[in-house]
């Protein structure tokens, strides 16, 4: 079996799941928290409201969040993956390529990024961002799971910088 035909069939599956009621509303909400990173920035901002003593950091790492999207809207558009088109998504998308997922990049760099900064909730809420895009049927899951990469390593990358400069 061909890598895409399993990509493939793996989406179908977990789109699957979005014929609940309940689960295809959770799941279009966490994907529209998640548009444009907007939930990640809003939660890296208010870790610097909240943790005065290292504002300085939490504004970094929100910056390496943001700097992660950016790179991969980039690298999307390099490739310029279509979105899977067997399945009938739950949501409408900001564009039309796939590959790798924003919502993923930006979540993964959120729950690096901020658990470093002792914040270590975030992964579980990255990991339901990224099941959501497939659940919402967006996204292919060799999309996800290169995002995740991405926003991983750009934030480990990152986290040097974060802590530095005497916060």
């Amino acid at each position: 079996m061909d890598d895409l035909n399993l990509d493939r069939r793996m989406l179908s599956t977990l789109r699957g799941y979005g014929t609940d009621p309940r689960v295809a509303s959770a799941t279009r909400a966490v994907s529209w928290a998640g548009e444009h990173g907007a939930v990640w920035l809003v939660a890296g901002l208010a870790g610097a409201g909240a943790d005065r003593g290292r504002c300085g950091a939490w504004l970094r790492g929100t910056a390496v969040v943001a700097g992660a999207h950016v790179v991969s809207m980039g690298v999307k558009r390099v490739v310029r993956r279509p979105r899977p088109e067997h399945v009938v998504p739950l949501v409408r998308s900001a564009g039309r390529y796939s590959f790798p997922s924003s919502h993923a990049t930006s979540a993964v760099a959120a729950a690096v990024a901020y658990g470093a900064l002792g914040a270590p909730v975030m992964m579980p809420l990255a990991a339901a961002m990224c099941v959501s895009r497939l659940v919402v049927g967006v996204h292919y899951p060799s999309d996800v799971a290169a995002g995740a990469v991405l926003g991983a390593l750009a934030a480990r990358v990152g986290t040097r910088w974060m802590r530095g400069s005497g916060d």
